[in-house]
């Protein structure tokens, strides 16, 4: 993990990191501290220790717990206040997604012929029309399953240990190529445009979805030590599209020394420099950098992957999407490719597993396009009338993103505990439940708990919320949460909350956050345990 941060500066810098990766720099004040309601079931007695550490001093935890057969509940504090959720929001906009496209459902995208073809030439333009695949073939395993890794790259530039799936981020792409060449085509005398008429992509929404995304719109960057201390560092980059250049100042320092990468960009983000040092004994260590066009970035990876299939394209590769060229419809107008994404379940096992915030705010986008709509904003309407179906008190619900990291965002843990209720009823009950991160073994919960009794039986969505507190030059932890079912006994599962608001970590170092986190957890367990009859 990383070093404690050892100056004020360097800290404003790791406190500005923590915003964008954890959704919210508020230190809770004025939470109601209503009594809590009244618990059938005696607390844990480790559970209440974990209540009382210093840490939590001026925090206030939530817990509930139900049968979602019988209704019993048997686990209830502040059920029905406001919590900030973190990522656990995501429960909330993934299901109405789910429930949305169905899933079972594929995302096909076209490229359409526009134009006459002339034998082999194609008089016109190869359209490809962006229908808001998350991955675009990117992280597609041969069986159809979508990759992930326990710490996403995504989180690459705020989080130590981040890693990349070994598939092509390119695939999809390599593909389209392929099937342009396969019918026929071997030179394209107009253009190549993306048609990204989906949706407007929505500022308010961050990360800002896109209808064409290829490898979550970051470029990969991955540094490795030198042979030993003074030398250059290695440098590997992905996916090289024209005009992206990396260049990188990176030194090898020695052995247990701390590895710092900073990295930067041009306006356009095209030209990418990476500085600052790596230990001789560090693992590869992964950043990344904004694809600011992702129009342009996918047009021309198109023509670059048509060059590579054998397809001339007379246009330039390099510039910007020529969107202005699209035609009002393609009603008569050839397909000479598709690329069939993988089901909707996986992309929400993708979400659910590394918290994959794009993804969860694309989710509002494409609810959104289900009514017809262009404007992400309309989604939400579509999840309201989803929740509202689902028996969720919507009045118990305030969210403005998909991924629960706007400042609005809040829910009460009984709200959550009936969107997991929901699922329990449905066939689909097991196919959700598995796509939520597993105790000590996948997810974001995969190295918690890894040796205790309740190792594989907790299914659970995490959440954080956190920024700086530059006045006590710490970390102010808004929320910590966790909530999905709890296995009491063999295919019997309850559904919980636990989490804590206002907590806050004794220094600047990050791993704070994360033992807060695993308090978190071991919470979970226990409240397992205890069901379980077991201690």
């Amino acid at each position: 993990m990383s070093p404690s941060v050892p100056t004020r500066s360097a800290r404003r810098r790791v406190f500005g990191t923590l915003c964008v990766l954890l959704a919210v720099g508020v230190v809770i004040t004025g939470l109601v501290q209503a009594a809590p309601s009244a618990t059938p079931r005696t607390l844990d007695p480790r559970i209440a220790s974990v209540m009382r550490k210093p840490d939590y001093r001026h925090a206030q935890w939530g817990l509930f717990q139900q049968d979602p057969r019988t209704g019993k509940v048997t686990q209830s504090r502040y059920a029905d206040q406001f919590f900030i959720p973190g990522s656990a929001a995501k429960l909330f906009s993934v299901s109405g997604t789910w429930h949305t496209l169905g899933g079972d459902h594929r995302f096909v995208t076209p490229v359409h012929a526009v134009g006459q073809r002339r034998n082999a030439t194609l008089k016109g333009d190869l359209d490809l029309v962006a229908q808001g695949d998350l991955t675009l073939g990117g992280r597609t395993r041969k069986d159809g399953t979508v990759a992930y890794t326990t710490i996403d790259h995504t989180y690459a530039n705020d989080v130590p240990g981040a890693t990349l799936t070994p598939e092509n981020p390119l695939a999809g792409i390599d593909q389209l190529a392929r099937q342009v060449r396969q019918s026929g085509i071997r030179r394209v005398d107009g253009d190549v445009v993306v048609d990204a008429r989906l949706f407007t992509p929505d500022p308010g929404l961050d990360p800002v979805p896109t209808p064409l995304i290829i490898n979550d719109n970051v470029i990969d960057l991955l540094t490795t030590p030198g042979a030993e201390a003074g030398t250059p560092a290695g440098l590997e980059w992905r996916p090289k599209v024209a005009p992206y250049h990396v260049t990188s100042s990176v030194r090898t320092v020695a052995a247990g020394k701390p590895s710092d990468i900073n990295v930067s960009s041009s306006p356009d983000g095209t030209r990418i420099q990476l500085s600052g040092t790596i230990a001789a004994d560090s693992a590869p260590v992964l950043r990344v950098s904004a694809i600011k066009d992702p129009n342009a970035f996918g047009r021309t990876a198109l023509i670059e992957a048509l060059q590579r299939a054998g397809v001339e394209v007379r246009a330039k590769a390099i510039g910007r999407n020529p969107a202005r060229r699209l035609p009002r419809s393609y009603e008569g107008v050839p397909t000479v490719a598709r690329y069939t994404s993988p089901v909707y379940a996986q992309y929400a096992k993708l979400i659910l597993k590394v918290s994959h915030n794009l993804g969860a705010n694309l989710g509002i986008c494409l609810m959104a396009t289900s009514t017809g709509s262009t404007n992400c904003n309309d989604g939400f309407p579509v999840l309201a009338t989803f929740l509202d179906r689902a028996q969720v008190d919507r009045k118990a619900v305030q969210l403005a993103d998909g991924r629960g990291g706007n400042p609005a965002d809040r829910t009460t843990p009984r709200a959550m505990a009936q969107i997991l209720t929901y699922w329990q009823r449905t066939p689909e009950a097991q196919r959700f439940r598995t796509s939520l991160p597993i105790l000590g073994v996948d997810g974001t919960l995969a190295d918690s708990c890894r040796s205790c009794p309740s190792r594989g039986k907790v299914f659970a969505k995490t959440g954080t919320a956190a920024g700086g507190d530059l006045l006590n030059d710490r970390l102010a932890v808004g929320a910590e949460t966790t909530a999905g079912y709890l296995e009491t006994r063999k295919g019997h599962f309850d559904v919980f909350f636990a989490g804590v608001n206002g907590a806050a970590t004794p220094t600047a170092d990050i791993t704070g956050v994360l033992t807060i986190a695993n308090d978190v957890a071991d919470v979970a367990a226990y409240l397992q345990q205890q069901a379980a009859g077991g201690r």
